[in-house]
């Protein structure tokens, strides 16, 4: 398969841990293949690839499923507009439902106030064997809240923002869960799909412009446009905090959905082949069964 291309695309997309984030240099419109290529060909070619992505997906899963020793978070989160549902839905198409769960994270009700800020995603983790999805996550807790810090009034903490350690310690919180995490079984991999202002602008009016799309527009979105730049800030901040070793931060090129798509179902593919994983064994006992039940069916 296209394994050289897959190498190229977790190497280019994947904030190295210890290292700024760079999203303004971050090209939004990237693709991995070669010079030149038309709009038509290169949409023909991400599909190709994420066709034989997903393929190779459901193998792995299903591998997964069977061994019962991992699992895997994967997280998403990006501006609106840059296509995190659509990404899921194609990626995931070929995965068994059975072994796969999506959940997606709101506003927080009074009970996940009265928690922590991990508490409601702890509580939606995958089981061993199967792939969970956050649609956002537990990182709004230092996007939007960093955005907008009257929010936090509402999760009545001891402090606030006043204390100069106060993001740097929700970093730590969240580097220390997502490494306990990693220790226990469950791989986790995060991607920040990066769409453009200017794209996001183009869909935004697409949206518009579509009656049957309209229930996907909201008044707030266009206000939390008017803050794009500060959620850049808190976005590279975030990133470049809690990329590690053991749940790396992916910047997926958002301009183009075949292609953010494909990279997407690539780098998941890289992530569970890392896993090495394996058909479990049959002991002894087991396989003798298996034989009696062989014997039974061929002697009726």
């Amino acid at each position: 398969m296209a394994a050289g291309l897959e190498r190229r695309v977790v190497r280019t997309l994947r904030v190295a841990p210890g290292e700024p984030a760079r999203l303004g240099r971050r090209d939004t419109d990237w693709f991995p293949g070669p010079d030149g290529m038309s709009k038509s060909e290169r949409k023909a070619a991400a599909r190709d690839f994420l066709g034989s992505y997903v393929e190779e997906l459901s193998a792995l899963q299903e591998v997964l499923y069977a061994s019962d020793r991992y699992a895997v978070l994967v997280v998403f989160q990006a501006m609106d507009a840059a296509g995190k549902d659509g990404t899921i839905k194609h990626v995931l198409t070929g995965v068994n439902p059975q072994g796969c769960e999506v959940t997606s994270f709101k506003a927080p009700s009074s009970q996940e106030l009265a928690h922590t800020f991990l508490w409601r995603c702890m509580t939606a983790l995958p089981q061993r064997g199967r792939i969970g999805i956050f649609n956002r996550s537990y990182y709004e807790e230092m996007l939007v809240t960093r955005v907008h810090p009257e929010l936090l009034e509402k999760q009545r903490l001891p402090y606030g923002p006043e204390r100069p350690s106060f993001w740097d310690d929700r970093f730590e919180d969240v580097n220390a869960f997502e490494r306990h995490l990693d220790r226990n079984g469950t791989k986790v991999v995060k991607f920040f799909l990066h769409v453009s202002k200017a794209e996001q602008r183009k869909r935004f009016l697409a949206r518009l412009d579509d009656p049957d799309k309209h229930w996907k527009f909201n008044s707030a979105d266009l206000a939390e446009r008017g803050r794009w730049h500060d959620y850049m800030d808190a976005y590279e901040k975030l990133i470049t905090a809690t990329s590690t070793p053991w749940a790396p931060w992916y910047v997926v090129p958002a301009d183009h959905k075949p292609t953010m798509r494909a990279m997407v179902a690539g780098i998941l593919v890289s992530t569970l082949d890392a896993l090495d994983l394996s058909w479990p064994d049959v002991d002894p006992e087991e396989q003798a069964d298996l034989d009696a039940a062989r014997k039974a069916l061929e002697a009726e």
